[in-house]
């Protein structure tokens, strides 16, 4: 009799068991990172692309935020995203050039009219396209979609409204031969230098300007930097961002969660950029208010002066450049 309850028991708790870890099994936690911090439109747009997903598969996924560089820089998130140690990044298109050639076409100056334009070209078949061709590609990468990084500016401690002002001054640019080039062809002498570098040599005057947009320019403090008063509303790059998935643990889920990922990816795609044009503006108020000036500048002109980059650069993609263009 008491063997007959214990046997009863035993199948209960095994039973029991076996439920916990199917449930377990089903419960899937993904991990997502990103260079910025938590609240940063890029990194806010992917946790809500997470909530959403996590309510439409009643928990069966669950995002997990590694902001500020936890895992990483982008070169070691790209890395941890091939093998499947991390599920979603958001990255640079710089990097990505050397991957998918034509990604390189976003990093020259002046390819977009403006971030309206940008925006159309990403939201539109080129944006597809491009993304189609990463995924397709050997990076072991899915591309999802496309995230606004605003537009680039320079800052210094004098208004640069003209190629002319920039004569003599060493500004920092993004470590690739075409930025060095695209600032050398405006007319400074572009240095490449490490982000994290970049700070103490705007105090010490190693370099007399950088350039960025207002998020990073108050972000980063340069703008209480002798080096970062004046902020130039040269526009020489519009340069969107991409957000990734893990192919090798893309390739692990149902059709049917694939879709559903690629619909929130859009859904977020266009979300980002509402949380971007609300960060910029408070950004750009808050450095109104810290005393930094705003001026404008001729960017016919730097256009013109910045035409032998795009001649050198974008010869190749002639056809794909012209596509932009005709993007209204």
């Amino acid at each position: 009799m008491h063997r007959r309850h214990f046997i009863g028991a035993a199948a209960a708790v095994g039973m029991l068991c076996a439920g916990a870890t199917a449930l377990a099994q089903q419960k899937q936690v993904l991990k997502a990172t990103d260079v910025h911090p938590l609240g940063y439109p890029t990194v806010e747009a992917i946790v809500r692309l997470g909530n959403k997903l996590e309510k439409a598969t009643n928990g069966k996924y669950k995002l997990q935020m590694y902001p500020s560089m936890q895992l990483g820089g982008e070169k070691e998130m790209t890395e941890q995203a091939q093998v499947g140690a991390l599920q979603i990044a958001r990255i640079s298109v710089g990097p990505m050039g050397t991957i998918v050639d034509e990604f390189n076409v976003f990093n020259m100056p002046f390819v977009f009219k403006d971030e309206a334009q940008m925006r159309k070209v990403i939201d539109g078949p080129i944006g597809t396209e491009m993304l189609d061709k990463l995924s397709s590609s050997s990076a072991r990468l899915v591309g999802l979609g496309w995230m606004d990084a605003g537009t680039r500016n320079v800052y210094s401690d004098k208004p640069v409204t003209k190629p002319a002002d920039l004569k003599g001054m060493k500004i920092r640019m993004m470590g690739n031969p075409l930025f060095v080039e695209t600032m050398n062809a405006m007319g400074g002498n572009g240095i490449a230098m490490g982000f994290n570098e970049l700070h103490q040599a705007l105090q010490s005057g190693v370099v007399d300007g950088a350039e960025n947009n207002e998020p990073t320019l108050l972000a980063q403090n340069h703008y209480q930097t002798p080096k970062g008063k004046v902020y130039s509303l040269t526009g020489h790059l519009i340069i969107p961002e991409i957000f990734v998935y893990s192919k090798a643990s893309w390739d692990k889920l149902p059709k049917a969660d694939q879709d559903l990922i690629k619909k929130l990816s859009r859904e977020a795609q266009i979300e980002q950029r509402g949380l971007w044009d609300a960060y910029v503006a408070e950004a750009t108020g808050k450095l109104k208010a810290a005393g930094i000036k705003f001026v404008p500048a001729d960017k016919e002109a730097f256009f013109k002066a910045t035409q032998p980059v795009r001649d050198k650069y974008g010869a190749k993609y002639a056809g794909l450049i012209q596509r932009i263009r005709d993007t209204k």
